[in-house]
Formats: structure tokens, sequence, C-alpha cells
């Protein structure tokens, strides 16, 4: 992580004593780097023209207040729910930026979406075409509809991120796809607009996107052949960040890369952003509860679990984890892990560590699909964001309470 760097053994995180700052807060929480939201945010808004629009991927991290500087910022959004969409509203979002995804949209969903005005729908089956078209006539509006494509490229990441394959869930088949577009070119309530595709997350090259740009402009032809327009491309996100020794995709090559391949289209071009604007600019900062040793396996047994951050236990995901107080001690081999009654409950293996009970540690990398994807599991508070912005710490959400976690129970 960029932002991390030691003064006199202590760990500073953008520029703050992340030791000063903990004395005063209760761990675990999450803290968020300002200035890298918007160093990633500008990566993207550079390129902005009138052919291109980013829309930042709610699901990576939804919190208020990052979503109004993403706003503030110009970005549009991705959405995959009601929540999501109300969230970017109440944010100040732009409803012409907005796209939809997802492929189990509710009739009350789409109602909401068109009562907001949204730019288009990302359709991801047959069915969900007919129910846009049931509820826009009802409203007797026109829906904006993108059909999302699956071009069956494989891409090198974690099973459950890959979603560009036909046995995946997601999107039309792409030998389906042109029999699909023409049904919804018969429906009256339903003006479509472009063509959508997303292989994954986590991505680190940039070949499946070409390999899938192929079979989009070879639809796309024969789209334009059957008298259906399309105005522009959705290319999805999914750009990886470096969480060990990953060698990414440099955005601005991607980018140009992307426009230069589709500038004979002279269309929109669609991007959905979201791990790569906001996954390198969180920490969680969690302290050691309790250092456990034996012959066969020794463990640090933080405060912070997969309650907190379920990703490495999800993916096997790799975080880094450092001591906030450096030394130069003989470093042993730990399991890192919390206080969750569940065996798959680590956020570390095979860590390399010198730290004692009650020594703070922090894990790296944490800004995309770290809070959003907590809970309440051992009926466990989530635990409170800050954000560093001009050199203070500000609280974007609070502690969870116990009694607010028993508030709707009865």
């Amino acid at each position: 992580m960029r932002l991390l760097e030691y003064n006199s053994d202590l760990l500073f995180f953008d520029g703050m004593d992340i030791d000063e700052i903990s004395s005063n807060l209760e761990t675990p929480y999450y803290l968020y780097s300002e200035n890298l939201i918007k160093e990633n945010i500008n990566s993207y808004m550079k390129h902005a023209t009138k052919h291109t629009l980013f829309c930042y991927s709610v699901k990576a991290n939804s919190n208020l207040s990052i979503l109004k500087l993403i706003a503030s910022m110009g970005m549009g959004f991705d959405v995959v729910s009601k929540g999501e969409l109300y969230r970017v509203m109440k944010a100040g979002a732009d409803s012409k930026k907005i796209v939809y995804s997802g492929v189990g949209k509710r009739k009350d969903e789409i109602k909401f979406a068109l009562e907001c005005g949204i730019l288009c729908f990302n359709v991801e089956s047959e069915g969900e075409l007919h129910a846009i078209n049931e509820q826009a006539s009802l409203m007797e509006c026109v829906a904006n509809v993108s059909i999302r494509v699956n071009p069956d490229v494989a891409v090198e990441t974690h099973p459950y991120i890959s979603t560009g394959l036909k046995e995946n869930k997601f999107g039309i088949p792409y030998k389906d796809a042109l029999e699909i577009y023409l049904k919804a070119s018969q429906l009256k309530s339903l003006n479509i607009t472009g063509v959508d595709f997303h292989i994954g997350s986590q991505i680190t090259t940039i070949e499946p996107y070409l390999d899938s740009l192929k079979s989009i402009k070879s639809l796309i032809a024969e789209l334009e052949k059957k008298g259906i327009s399309i105005s522009h491309i959705d290319v999805g996100g999914g750009l990886g960040i470096k969480y060990q020794d990953e060698n990414i995709i440099n955005k601005d090559f991607f980018i140009s890369t992307i426009v230069s391949e589709l500038k004979d289209l002279n269309i929109m071009i669609l991007f959905e952003p979201g791990r790569s604007i906001v996954g390198d600019c969180g920490i969680l900062v969690s302290r050691v509860q309790y250092v456990k040793e034996s012959d066969e396996k020794s463990f640090l047994i933080l405060d912070a679990s997969m309650s907190e951050l379920i990703r490495p236990p999800l993916y096997n995901a790799h975080h880094n984890i450092t001591a906030v107080h450096r030394t130069d001690a003989v470093k042993k081999n730990y399991d890192v892990v919390g206080p969750v009654c569940e065996s798959a409950d680590f956020l570390g293996k095979n860590r390399l560590m010198n730290v004692n009970v009650s020594d703070l540690v922090i894990i790296e990398d944490v800004g995309a699909y770290g809070f959003v994807l907590s809970s309440n599991y051992n009926t466990r508070p989530k635990p409170a964001e800050y954000i560093i912005s001009n050199g203070n710490i500000n609280e974007i959400r609070s502690a969870d309470t116990l009694d607010q976690i028993l508030a709707n129970e009865l």
C-alpha cells in the first residue's frame, strides 16, 4: 500500500500516526484516505470525454460519505439493488449517469429505477426484458436497456468473481444474444441503447477484455444489419489492484486501449471501476488479544475477524498484515485469526510477525469488499469507519451498538 510508511518505527497511514489515532478509537475500525480516493478517481476522470462515462461500482464500497465524494467529482454509478440506487441518489448522483445491473431485479426495484430516471438497465435475461417492459408500460414511459452478453471468456481470477463464462449465472449466452435483441426490439416500452459485458473482478491482464470486444463488435455488426442501432458499449469493470505481488494493468493503458479498439464505432463507452477506485485506500486497524503458541501451530488472535473482513476465508484472498510498532526482534510464524466460532475465521496464514498482546496491527488494502461484506455474526457489532481528510480523522459511520443490532427483532 502506497500510503504506509514507518517513522521512528511507528507506522503512519496517509501521514497519520496509527498508534496515536488508535489511542482514542475502539478497535477494530476501518480507516480510509480521501487523498488516495481522489487520486484514483482522477486517474479515470482525466479520460472523461463526450464518448466516455465512468460509473463507480457501488458494491465495492457503499459508504455514503465516499459516494458523496465520488458524485462530487463527476462520476456516475453502477448499482445492483434498490438499496444501492437509494444510496447514490441520497449522495447526490446524476440519475442520467446511473446504470442498473444485477440478475434478479424485482418489480419494485424496476419501478423505483424508472422513477429516478436512470440512464439504462443492464438486462441479464429474457424474462427481465419482459418485466421491465411491463413496468414501463404501466408507468407510460420507455425504459432504456442494454443487454448483458456473456462472451464466454476465461480470466485468471478466483472462480467466485469470474463472471464471463457460459456456466456463470450472469448475462445472456453469446450464441443467444442476437435472438434476444430481436425480441427486445419488438417490446414497445423498451429502447435498446447498448451492449454490456462484465467478465469478472481482480483482473490483471488486458487480453480477456480484448477477446470480449472482438465478440461484442461482431454482435454489433449483426445487430446493425437487423436495423438495431447501438449507442453505447459497457465494458464493465474488474481491474485488479496489487494485494501482494500481482502485475496490474496500468489504467491509462487500459482506457486508451479500449477507446482505440472501439473508435471506429463512434459510440459511447461505459466503464464500471470499483476495486480500482477504493481498494487500496483503506486499512483495517486491529489489536492483538492473545498470542497462542504450540509446537504444531501458533496463533495471533485479533479483535478483528471474518465478521469484519470475510475476503480471506471466502476467496482465500491475501491481505498484507503489518505491525504498527516495528522491532528488530526475531519474527515467528503465525496464523492470524479472529474470535469468531468458525475454523474458517482467519485473516492470514503463515505470517512472519513479532507482536505481543495489546499490540496494534493493520490489514492492508481493504477499501473494496471489506466493510460492505461485514456481518453481525456471533452478534458482533459492525465496526466504525473513519476517513482522513485534510489532516483530520472524520467518522463516516459509527460502530453498531448492541441495541441497534436487536432493534428490528421481537
